[in-house]
């Protein structure tokens, strides 16, 4: 824990972690700079007090009340007038050793500025005090989604600390992983090392630890822990290995956190770190100093005899002894020509690490801080009533509020601020470990994490650069429940599962999925189809009955054959219009049936070839109009016979109906009739082209669409209602003398053109598609030849075959 403040230093034995040299380097190397800078500060020399707290709570409650007190003298509160407290405190990265550290500093209210992540305060008063050298957490926790995400890595462990920084990441930022679509395979804690942890005990929550690692399915461990942390996992490697335990820890992909940092013990310089290649760490971000490795390269513990931390550290990375006048001639003496460039890496890292760049930043900070307190009392001393103040006689509390506005640019070109909360403006660097068999290592930075970058540019990372666990040979890792499901398959969650584990099951007919890991199947739009493997859309092709394909040729066929027949029977009577027989059977009526039949026959080729807006304008009303003409003829023919018979009993008063007048009056007030209800139709919603997507799978059929049902129905009611009239008074007339009668053939007639819509009706609304509009053809062609066969093939029969019996003689004579 190092203390920066205005007197010489005061050096006490550092902790064991060769790690934690580099700080007290870094901390001198930047107290060193800002002494030499005669742009900053040029009047003042600053100075610093190291304390260590032997990372326990007493140790640092203690050195915290030795900081307070006078010099080599532990009395709290008590000072001469020319000892001053120091101006702020740079604690360490275990959060809770700075929050017990804060809760005595902010009595005083003294800025305490944290090279780790800081901890979590109820009290608001304290967290007033605090000045992060570390970005805004959330950011940092966001990094590591992202770069989950990015992997597809889903099925995850987790280790936390054992304490409440570790119950605050479980509770808190976990959930965050979970709305992300991350789950679990188990979340474990660290064992914890104290005094009331026994070794046995110990030894029992090691292997219980590794033996969850080994055994999980998740490829990828993330650790939330803090500057002790991988000491923490390398102990626990050491004594399973002493256990004869096989090990498959190096399996995994470690996802570390920024707080972390490589430590060790001096004598563990044999223990694994193989578990580390291709680990994956967040560091805040830094940059390389050029004269930090300088600066430790000139370090020499012989020329600085008062550096006792030196001293120490020498001693214990090279195995010597210093010498001292109480030491034998037997010992191995350092002789100060060792090199720390020399020491592997894992021992003692040359190049400054991020903690110690924090570490050089705030030292910086409260420089800078100084300085602008300085210029403002500077000041205020020119005016009236500030004459007679010294520059220099400030109390902590004065330097928070330049400590919050502080913005500078530190030696290697990097801007340093903070934000409102008193959080580091700045980012995180993404580290590749790359281990090597002498035990030691390289650090690659692979990406970045920027939280003041715009949201799709804040998370970049080098898939290609990054070194994997030999065990992959440098294919991804995989980390989920299940493989993931292919193309046309879908997720279904297993039952007493977590969301991450599910089935994959085929998609059902007519969806498809075209992604991996689909949550659930979709249709395809209206003018796709799914293909056989439901793994992605065809598209569909139009579809419609044509001149060109056989079923259009072969009804196109016979509605001209049986226009061409009734073109001849209307030959036949015109030529023969003089005849009794044409006569005796209206013949005027008779030309307009066969031209409504001529007309119905092609009208069906409305139906045939692609539909357009005249076409679809014309289908359902044109036919509507024209067999509505025909069956009033019909319906006129029969009113006419009956009444003709009905008028030759004496004293009938029917014979006034009889008359040309009647009959044009019922064809035309019928068909005017069906052509209102076609006009109204044509006025309110009129037929238009339509596409039928989903009538036929692989299909698009382009169709009228009538728009209105009811004036569809309304038409063809119309229809059956002549229809239904004609045929009750035909076979009413049925039984009339035979040689006047044409009832007998219309009651025949009708008799087909009702059965051939009354089965049109079920047809029709069975099939799909083209076969719809087949069907409708098929009915017109059918009910209209029906009628011409019936009522005019007996006549032909007379007037070409027996035109003996075509005489007046012959159609009076009674039966």
């Amino acid at each position: 824990m190092c203390l920066c403040g205005q007197a010489r230093p005061t050096l006490k034995r550092p902790s064991p972690f060769t790690h934690l040299y580099q700080h007290i380097a870094a901390l001198a190397f930047s107290v060193k700079e800002t002494n030499e800078n005669q742009q900053l500060l040029p009047n003042l020399t600053l100075g610093f007090h190291i304390y260590n707290n032997h990372f326990t709570e007493i140790g640092t409650y203690l050195a915290a009340m030795d900081l307070l007190s006078r010099r080599r003298k532990f009395a709290v509160n008590y000072k001469c007038e020319t000892e001053n407290l120091p101006a702020a405190v740079i604690s360490g990265s275990i959060t809770d050793y700075c929050l017990h550290l804060a809760t005595i500093l902010c009595i005083y209210k003294m800025p305490q500025l944290i090279f780790g992540s800081s901890p979590v305060v109820n009290n608001e008063v304290q967290g007033l005090f605090f000045h992060r050298m570390f970005p805004k957490i959330s950011d940092h926790y966001e990094g590591i989604v992202q770069l989950l995400l990015h992997f597809n890595w889903i099925w995850i462990g987790v280790i936390s600390l054992y304490d409440d920084t570790g119950e605050g990441f479980v509770q808190n930022v976990l959930p965050m992983f979970t709305q992300k679509g991350i789950c679990f395979h188990f979340v474990a804690r660290l064992p914890k090392i104290d005094f009331t942890n026994t070794y046995n005990r110990f030894i029992k929550e090691c292997h219980e630890m590794i033996t969850v690692v080994i055994e999980s399915t998740a490829n990828v461990i993330v650790v939330h822990g803090e500057s002790h942390t991988i000491i923490v996992i390398r102990m626990m490697i050491y004594v399973e290995e002493l256990e004869d335990t096989p090990l498959q820890i190096s399996t995994k992909v470690w996802v570390m956190t920024a707080q972390m940092e490589f430590a060790m013990f001096p004598f563990a310089t044999d223990w694994e770190i193989d578990f580390l290649h291709g680990a994956i760490s967040f560091e805040v971000h830094s940059k390389a100093l050029s004269g930090f490795r300088h600066f430790l390269q000139t370090r020499n513990p012989l020329s600085a005899k008062k550096d006792k931390f030196l001293w120490t550290f020498w001693e214990e990375v090279f195995n010597c002894d210093m010498p001292r006048p109480s030491l034998d001639k037997d010992n191995m003496f350092c002789t100060g020509k060792e090199k720390l460039e020399t020491l592997p890496v894992s021992v003692f890292e040359m190049s400054m690490t991020s903690h110690s760049y924090s570490i050089y930043n705030a030292v910086y900070a409260i420089a800078h801080a100084l300085q602008a307190m300085y210029s403002s009392k500077l000041k205020r001393r020119t005016m009236p009533n500030g004459a007679g103040k010294q520059p220099w006689n400030i109390h902590p509390w004065q330097l928070h509020q330049f400590l919050r506005r502080v913005a500078f640019n530190n030696s290697a070109g990097e801007e340093v601020s903070f934000n409102q909360n008193g959080e580091l403006l700045s980012g995180f660097d993404i580290i590749n470990w790359v281990t090597f068999p002498n035990q030691s290592f390289v650090k690659i930075k692979v990406g970045t994490m920027e939280p003041q970058a715009p949201v799709d540019k804040r998370f970049f990372i080098q898939d290609d650069v990054i070194v994997w666990p030999r065990i992959f040979k440098q294919a991804l890792p995989l980390s989920r429940c299940n493989n993931k499901c292919q193309l046309g398959f879908h997720k279904r969650k297993k039952e007493g599962e977590q969301f991450c584990c599910y089935d994959c099951i085929p998609c059902p007919e007519g969806k498809v999925s075209n992604h991996t890991d689909a949550d659930e199947c979709f249709e395809c739009p209206g003018y796709r189809y799914p293909n056989n493997d439901k793994d992605g859309c065809l598209p569909k092709e139009i579809m419609f009955l044509s001149f060109e394909e056989p079923l259009g040729i072969v009804l196109a066929v016979f509605a001209l054959k049986f226009s061409l027949i009734t073109v001849f029977i209307l030959g036949i009577f015109i030529k023969y219009r003089d005849t009794p027989i044409v006569k005796a059977n209206n013949k005027n009526l008779t030309y307009i049936l066969l031209t409504s039949l001529l007309l119905s026959f092609l009208c069906a080729l409305l139906f045939i070839g692609q539909p357009g807006k005249v076409a679809c304008l014309l289908q359902q009303t044109a036919f509507g109009v024209i067999f509505s003409v025909a069956l009033s003829s019909i319906l006129a023919k029969t009113i006419t016979v009956i009444l003709a018979f009905v008028a030759t009993k004496p004293g009938s008063r029917i014979r006034q109906w009889m008359g040309k007048r009647l009959a044009y009056s019922i064809v035309l007030s019928c068909s005017l009739t069906q052509a209102a209800v076609s006009i109204a139709w044509l006025a309110i919603s009129p037929p238009f082209p339509d596409l039928d997507m989903y009538s036929v799978s692989q299909k698009i059929v382009l169709k009228c669409n009538e728009d209105s049902g009811t004036m569809l129905y309304s038409l063809l009611g119309f229809l059956g209602f002549l229809a239904l009239v004609s045929l009750t008074l035909a076979f009413l007339a049925r039984k009339l003398p035979d040689s006047f009668n044409e009832a007998k053939f219309i009651t025949f007639s009708m008799l087909v053109f009702c059965s051939v819509w009354l089965c049109f009706i079920p047809t029709y609304l069975s099939t799909r598609a083209k076969s719809m509009v087949a069907v409708e053809i098929f009915s017109i062609l059918a009910s209209s030849f029906g009628l011409l066969i019936c009522i005019f093939s007996p006549k032909c029969y007379v007037i070409l075959l027996k035109p003996e019996l075509n005489s007046k003689e012959q159609l009076i004579k009674r039966i």
